[in-house]
């Protein structure tokens, strides 16, 4: 028997969504509020965490584990573009918005990153998927 399609709420989801966008940029402007030995990972897996979201917010009826290898091959893709260097492409990477979509340097540890993001976007997808399917408390 095939488990049910979850079903996400949009709205949690947008707000989820710009959530992770702030707590990312906050990762990169105060780098301070996170253990120093992490360095910029924080940043990197709250970018992946995000791409999670966002799928999930375009297909909030899709599997978890659809949403993760969208998000997770989505995010790797864009790592191995940075081993491209055009300079139409680099161009766009020295805006702000284009080094933050985009990135600049190729690095294995980011990709790394990006899987502790959507392992934690997975795990958190499927323990909300687990609290609403679970029937109310009665006292």
């Amino acid at each position: 028997m095939a488990s049910p399609l979850p079903v996400r709420s949009r709205l949690r989801l947008f707000v989820g969504l710009v959530s992770v966008i702030a707590l990312g940029l906050a990762s990169r402007r105060f780098p301070w509020l996170f253990p120093a030995f992490l360095g910029k990972y924080p940043g990197d897996a709250l970018w992946a965490l995000m791409v999670f979201v966002g799928f999930a917010l375009f297909k909030p009826r899709a599997a978890t584990s659809v949403l993760a290898l969208l998000a997770l091959g989505t995010s790797c893709l864009v790592e191995l573009t940075q081993l491209y260097r055009a300079p139409w492409l680099d161009q766009i990477r020295s805006t702000t918005a284009g080094h933050l979509v985009l990135g600049s340097a190729f690095s294995w540890l980011d990709m790394a990153a990006y899987a502790v993001g959507v392992a934690v976007g997975s795990l958190i997808d499927r323990w909300l998927a687990g609290a609403s399917a679970s029937p109310p408390m009665s006292c």
